[in-house]
């Protein structure tokens, strides 16, 4: 641990699996403070647990993601325990495999308020606190159906192409108070995303999709750069996606 992001503070949501678990176990290990969210609370002091038994600092909140309490309450809980937030993960996602034929409203509004409601609530209420620091960075967690449309897909990628958007928009926003705003756009990850709802346990294991924590090193990339460079956005696709 070289203790790049020591005295830092990180805000994770979607954080009880995945790639937020990842994410936080790769920031926490060079040093930054970690605030937890997402609805498993028992997976949360889990993965809370592990950072403080490694020699972190982590706190949680539970709380669902389109709630704008939860946005609220996970931001004073991270300026009230450590001071600052210097970065924001808004990780936390919901897919969902079908035809449009076959989209129901209810899975429409599913897709809307994970991707892109709690991408919203989290970034509205963390924008002021760097504001006032006159820095951070805010990183969106979208996907490579953010980048191109696919079939059987259209809604999700509806979604994700809207955080590529916000992220686009926001760098230039807030770009001129000193923060730093990008998207990383994985291809498929081996994570409970999706199972029930287009993948299963078996395909997802078979597959020789991206590993959370290879996503998780470009978060800590991201977080990592000097302050005078920005990543804009990261596109990831592992090594056995096919040539044709």
């Amino acid at each position: 641990m070289s203790g790049k992001l020591s005295g830092k503070t990180a805000l994770i949501t979607g954080a009880s699996a995945g790639i937020g678990w990842a994410s936080a176990l790769a920031l926490a290990g060079e040093g930054a403070n970690i605030v937890l969210t997402a609805r498993r609370e028992e997976r949360l002091t889990q993965l809370a647990g592990l950072i403080d038994q490694a020699g972190g600092k982590a706190v949680s909140f539970a709380g669902d993601a389109k709630e704008e309490a939860t946005a609220q309450k996970s931001v004073d809980l991270a300026v009230k325990t450590f001071g600052s937030i210097d970065f924001l993960i808004n990780n936390v996602g919901v897919g969902n495999y079908k035809n449009l034929v076959d989209t129901s409203a209810a899975d429409y509004d599913e897709m809307v308020d994970a991707n892109i409601r709690s991408t919203f609530l989290f970034t509205r209420y963390t924008t002021p606190v760097m504001i006032k620091q006159k820095a951070g960075t805010i990183l969106m967690i979208s996907s490579m159906a953010g980048v191109y449309g696919f079939g059987g897909e259209a809604v999700y990628c509806m979604t994700k192409f809207a955080q590529v958007g916000f992220a686009q928009a926001l760098d230039k926003e807030l770009r001129p108070h000193g923060i730093k705003v990008g998207a990383i756009c994985p291809g498929g990850v081996k994570t409970e995303f999706g199972l029930g709802k287009g993948r299963t346990e078996e395909s997802v294991a078979a597959s020789g999709m991206l590993e959370p924590e290879d996503v998780a090193g470009v978060v800590l990339m991201a977080c990592t750069q000097s302050p005078r460079s920005r990543i804009i956005e990261v596109q990831m696709r592992t090594m056995d996606e096919a040539l044709t």
